[in-house]
């Protein structure tokens, strides 16, 4: 009966210590490329942060300071749990700055006041705005020249 008791202590005394270790290393990944100004991150944002899609991040502050400035901004909308997005964003990043486009990316799963505050429905959405309105957005999963069309006509 002892070893049994001894074999357990071993086991739960393992699966401690891999947590502990998955936890730091999910620690230091945040703490060195972060651009949410977060230290909690769902999950799956983080499983993003190395990615090159979403490296062009704007927080809720800066679209608003930009707004209110009354700026020309092209924001996607997207979050990292969404499957359509998750096959749009491959499409529509390399596609913007192929055209010169400055897309920047609102995660939505980070900051959901961003679906009130800025009316979004469903996601992926991209929306362009000219002089600090709204003047047309593009939402859910399309092909390529979807996208390159609407970007054509909004975004240049």
């Amino acid at each position: 009966m002892k070893k049994v008791i001894i074999f357990l202590a071993i086991i739960i005394v393992l699966f401690a210590g891999v947590a502990i270790l998955n936890n730091i290393q999910q620690k230091e990944k945040i703490s060195r490329n972060n651009p949410y100004g977060k230290d909690n991150l769902h999950p799956e944002t983080v499983k993003q942060l190395d990615d090159p899609n979403y490296q062009n991040i704007i927080l809720p502050e800066e679209l608003k300071k930009k707004l209110k400035a009354k700026e020309d901004v092209t924001v996607y909308f997207f979050s990292p749990t969404c499957p359509h997005c998750q096959r749009t964003t491959p499409i529509v990043v390399p596609l913007s700055k192929k055209m010169g486009i400055n897309l920047v990316l609102f995660n939505l799963l980070e900051f959901e006041n961003g679906w009130d505050d800025f009316g979004i429905t469903e996601t992926p959405t991209i929306v362009q705005y000219k002089h600090g309105k709204e003047i047309s957005r593009i939402t859910g999963y399309n092909e390529k020249s979807v996208f390159e069309k609407w970007f054509n006509k909004y975004s240049k």
